[in-house]
């Protein structure tokens, strides 16, 4: 059994709370360009200040590979944080050590400290023993709010934990898996899964495990074009995995036998180069040197039917390359799908990574039911597979 933050005694106590604050930062000016994954931790946060806490917040952020990257300080997120919780944040310049045993000893209830970048140490991700004692020396009580990292065996997101004794989840943690676990027992009929994205070999695991559990999977983004191919379809220019053809037509075999559709693009939106401004036309066979780069407008509305008519959709990858608006229509039209199919009363999640980014960027991430923060975390929890920081947490 995992304990929620709320099944904790929080009044005076230290309470180390691993954050996702690994936020994009501007590169000329330093600042913070997207604050979401900051605002996402706030209910845990101004939770234990209300209870009395003494709050201290760890965070990784980029790949400073255990080395000190001023450029990848979390000091532009604690002046975010600041202003969002309304008071002063401490900052910490390291996140072990005799100055972060002092500034932790001597915080106050409802006082907040925010730890240097875990990363610049590597012994973070190698789960090192005495780094984990360090971190857990600071903490009379743990809390995990950091989904996104839970499927990584670190310092902060297992060593550490079995040294606290009090331990628990944040609110953010508590919503992902409220939201994620229907969808391997239990999830409502129709019930689709959307898949998209560059690679097949992204989503093997994740499609062999939901075929046991899908009606149908929709298929889009260039992983599409492998599949095509394994039926034999020709594709162009477009881009396939030349080595997991075999692997598609095994999936593909299997959903035959299994009875799950698996539905792949009728038409396609494509060009000669892979970018902006460049003529682009609608087809249904996509000629020699040409490259698909959307679904095309049948695919969309076929796709559109499937997504009205579902009890549960988990959709994760773009349809196409969305970031340019010529090729972002089949992903805005799914978004849009999702959440019509939400205000029914279906349970739409969307599974992290590029699909959360898209789904944000259209303005369409409150209007369906959850939109999860951990792209790698969410799948491999779809996948079966059990999440070290979870199994860590379990009493």
């Amino acid at each position: 059994m995992i304990r929620s933050i709320e099944q904790l005694d929080l009044l005076h106590k230290r309470v180390f709370i691993r954050v996702d604050f690994n936020v994009p930062l501007d590169k000329k000016t330093g600042e913070v360009k997207d604050d979401a994954r900051i605002r996402a931790a706030l209910p845990t946060i101004q939770y234990a200040i209300k209870k009395g806490a003494r709050v201290i917040l760890a965070s990784h952020l980029g790949r400073p590979d255990g080395k000190l990257v001023p450029e990848l300080s979390l000091e532009p997120a604690g002046t975010v944080l600041s202003r969002l919780l309304g008071q002063d944040v401490i900052f910490a310049d390291d996140c072990v050590g005799d100055g972060v045993r002092k500034l932790s000893g001597d915080l106050k209830d409802g006082k907040v400290l925010l730890l240097e970048n875990l990363r610049f140490h590597a012994e973070e991700e190698a789960n090192e023993e005495d780094f984990s004692r360090q971190l857990a020396a600071l903490a009379d009580v743990y809390v995990d709010d950091a989904f996104g990292t839970m499927h990584r065996a670190h310092a902060s997101t297992v060593g550490m934990v079995r040294h606290v004794r009090e331990r628990g989840i944040g609110f953010l943690v508590a919503s992902e898996l409220k939201h994620l676990q229907p969808l391997l027992k239990g999830a409502a009929k129709p019930y689709l899964a959307i898949l998209g994205g560059a690679k097949v070999s992204d989503k093997i695991k994740v499609i062999d495990q939901l075929m046991n559990k899908v009606d149908a999977l929709l298929i889009g983004g260039a992983m599409a074009y492998t599949f095509l191919s394994a039926r034999g379809v020709p594709v162009g220019g477009s881009r396939v995995e030349k080595d997991k053809i075999d692997v598609a037509k095994r999936i593909l075999d299997k959903a035959s036998a299994s009875r799950v559709e698996i539905l792949l693009p009728i038409d396609h939106v494509v060009a000669r180069e892979a970018k902006g401004g460049v003529p682009t036309e609608t087809v249904e066979k996509i000629e020699p040197g040409l490259l698909g780069l959307d679904i095309g407008p049948k695919t969309i509305e076929l796709y559109r039917e499937r997504i009205a008519k579902a009890g549960t959709v988990f959709w994760n990858g773009p349809m196409g390359m969305f970031e340019i608006k010529e090729y972002a229509a089949g992903t805005r039209a799914v978004a849009d799908a999702m959440a019509l199919a939400t205000r029914r009363g279906a349970l739409c999640v969307v599974g992290g990574g590029d699909s959360a980014a898209a789904i944000a960027e259209f303005g369409l991430a409150s209007q369906v039911t959850h939109v999860s923060t951990g792209g790698g975390a969410s799948l491999e929890l779809l996948e079966g597979r059990e999440l070290p920081g979870i199994k860590a947490l379990e009493e």
